[in-house]
């Protein structure tokens, strides 16, 4: 599974830390989100 990144500093945080407490331990931000990848478009020939 993906880990989260901080929207205040943009730092990875750890699944594990989120189930103890939800926020970053790198700066205290509250606002904590899942980075979604682009979809891939394949044109059909």
């Amino acid at each position: 599974m993906k880990d989260y990144k901080c929207f205040d500093c943009g730092k990875e945080v750890k699944q594990e830390y989120i189930r103890k407490k939800i926020r970053c331990p790198h700066c205290g931000g509250k606002i904590l989100y899942k980075p979604q990848s682009l979809p891939t478009i394949i044109k059909a020939v």
